[in-house]
C-alpha cells in the first residue's frame, strides 16, 4: 500500500524521502517557488513554497511528505502572502523587466505573472549595487539578483567550483564572487557551468547571446511557469526515477 497526504483535500501519493514539494510536483500539482532545484539540496529561501501543514507554516521543499497529513496550499492567505514576497523581491532590487534580456525567460518574471501581481505595491528602495562585466564570457548583474544562493549551491554542489558566496545578512546582503581581486574574471567560472545556467533571473548570463529569441517567441510567452516546471520534473523523473 502506497503512502499518501492530502494536498488541498485531494490525495497525494509519496514515496519514502520525498517532500511535501517534490510529492506535490509528482503528482502534476505546481507550488510556487524560486529557490528550488531538483538537482540541489533544498534550501528553504525564498519561501515562495509555504504551506500550512496543522495550523502551522512549513517550507514544503524542506517538510518531509508524512502519512495522512493534510496540508494547505490553495488558499487566499498563502496566495496574499506569496504576492507580498515577489513584490518585495522586486522593490528591494532594480529589475528593469522591459529592458532586460531574460524577459520571457525570468522565472521570477514568469511567478509574479502565475500569482496574479498586479504591481510592487511597496516603494522601490533602488539599493546601489555593482554590476561585474570583468569576465569576457560570464555577465554578474546584481540588480536583477534575487539572493536566492541558486548559484552559490550549483557552483559548490554540481560545479564543484565554489565560485559564490552570499556576503553579508538581511536586506544589506549581496552575492559575492569568491576570487582573489572579488572579480569574475579571476574565478574559474565557465559559461556552461550550471550556476550559470540555473540563475532564475537575468544576474547571470552569457554574453553576446543576448536577445536571442523575439519578444514573443520566448519560452515564459507561450506556456506559464506552472507548466513548464511540471514538465521538466517529470522529464526528470522518467530520466533518473
Amino acid at each position: 500500500m502506497s503512502s499518501s497526504f492530502f494536498l488541498d483535500g485531494k490525495a497525494i501519493p509519496f514515496k519514502e524521502g520525498q517532500t511535501v514539494l517534490q510529492a506535490a510536483m509528482s503528482a502534476g500539482h505546481y507550488i510556487p517557488h524560486l529557490c528550488w532545484r531538483p538537482e540541489l539540496e533544498p534550501h528553504s529561501s525564498c519561501r515562495l513554497c509555504t504551506v500550512i501543514i496543522s495550523g502551522k507554516p512549513f517550507s514544503s521543499c524542506t517538510q518531509p511528505a508524512m502519512e495522512g497529513q493534510n496540508v494547505e496550499c490553495d488558499t487566499p492567505e498563502l496566495k496574499a502572502m506569496r504576492r507580498a514576497v515577489t513584490q518585495l523581491l522586486f522593490v528591494e532590487g532594480n529589475h528593469y523587466c522591459p529592458s532586460c534580456e531574460e524577459s520571457g525567460g525570468c522565472k521570477l518574471q514568469a511567478t509574479a505573472y502565475y500569482l496574479g501581481m498586479q504591481d510592487n505595491h511597496f516603494p522601490h528602495q533602488f539599493p546601489v549595487r555593482v554590476r561585474d562585466s570583468s569576465h569576457p564570457l560570464v555577465n554578474l548583474d546584481r540588480d536583477r539578483c534575487i539572493r536566492c544562493e541558486t548559484c552559490v549551491r550549483a557552483s559548490r554542489e554540481l560545479d564543484g567550483k565554489n565560485v559564490f558566496a552570499i556576503h553579508g545578512r538581511g536586506i544589506r546582503s549581496k552575492l559575492a564572487v569568491n576570487s582573489p581581486t572579488g572579480l569574475l574574471k579571476d574565478s574559474g567560472i565557465s559559461p556552461e557551468d550550471m550556476a550559470v545556467k540555473l540563475c532564475p533571473t537575468g544576474a547571470l548570463t552569457v554574453k553576446r547571446v543576448g536577445f536571442e529569441f523575439p519578444i514573443g517567441q520566448r519560452i515564459f510567452d507561450q506556456e506559464s511557469i506552472a507548466t513548464l516546471e511540471l514538465r521538466e520534473y517529470a522529464n526528470q523523473e522518467a530520466v533518473h526515477g
